[in-house]
């Protein structure tokens, strides 16, 4: 008999540990694995519409949701295609940017919830991010999908960015950095029509952005230096580094301070302040509704 998307929706939720997503192993939990609530909560879905996939109910998940589900879900690639196949959907093809994070990379998140750090994609899409990051930043669950892109927030509000609240740098680097890795993407990824749109939207809508792309650089937005001016502590100054995950082109923005000094003592405070001690990354809210 053939392997419906609800059976196997059900075996990965049944062989996930919660402890991999940064949930507690409470004693005497019945769940080997996710429950489906935990399931939908991660995918940024109603539990009403996970059941109803599990069931077989609701037949034609768009791309949006089946991503997040296999990202929720810590599926390896070929894993992820064959969702997308079961889906009735052509998996994501080559020369695209991805916007699937491996699994070890949750799984390290799952255990770094502490500490601020963004995961985006190559065309700079925010699509993760630890509590860490939302204590320092502000949550960016609150802003719109469409909003959650560093280089499109750049060129609209100025060096703040994704933050809630102002973040200073030393010097003027970010957005010559951004636009040259743009450019790089763009080579990688040229029938990336996503990457392509924004570059579209950000040459007629920002006369900066389209100065330094004219320039031609070409490069990579590595790290840098930040100040935060947190409602609650003041000035947080971070050292703010970009790792690239071999394999992928995503992006880990890791935010650092300095240990026993008085950024670290207000980072400290927002932590036990907030209740951030180890919990897990917060699941990306996709664009698209909770039900069909």
């Amino acid at each position: 008999m053939d392997e419906t998307l609800g059976t196997a929706l059900r075996r990965w939720r049944d062989r996930l540990s919660p402890v991999d997503v940064g949930r507690p192993a409470r004693p005497g939990r019945r769940a080997a694995g996710l429950r489906r609530e935990e399931l939908a909560e991660l995918a940024g879905l109603s539990v009403d519409y996970v059941v109803r996939l599990e069931q077989g109910r609701a037949t034609s998940p768009s791309a949006q949701v089946v991503e997040s589900l296999a990202r929720a879900l810590q599926l390896q690639p070929a894993e992820r295609d064959y969702a997308y196949r079961l889906a009735g959907l052509l998996p994501p093809q080559e020369g695209t940017i991805s916007t699937h994070v491996p699994a070890g990379v949750q799984r390290m998140l799952a255990r770094l919830g502490e500490f601020p750090v963004g995961v985006f994609s190559a065309d700079w899409t925010l699509l993760s991010w630890t509590p860490g990051w939302a204590v320092l930043l502000g949550d960016p669950g609150a802003r719109p999908p469409a909003e959650r892109n560093l280089a499109r927030a750049v060129f609209a509000t100025g060096p703040s960015g994704l933050a809630a609240w102002p973040v200073l740098q030393e010097g003027d680097a970010l957005r010559p950095a951004l636009v040259a890795d743009l450019r790089t993407a763009l080579v990688t990824y040229p029938r990336d029509r996503r990457l392509t749109g924004l570059i579209e939207e950000l040459r007629s809508t920002s006369a900066e952005f389209t100065r330094l792309w004219d320039k031609g650089a070409v490069g990579r937005h590595v790290s840098s230096r930040k100040t935060i001016v947190h409602p609650q502590v003041g000035e947080v100054t971070c050292d703010c580094d970009v790792l690239t995950v071999p394999g992928c082109d995503i992006r880990l923005v890791v935010y650092t301070v300095a240990a026993g000094s008085a950024d670290a003592e207000k980072l400290e405070f927002l932590r036990v302040t907030n209740g951030v001690h180890t919990a897990g990354p917060t699941p990306p809210t996709p664009n698209h509704p909770s039900t069909p």
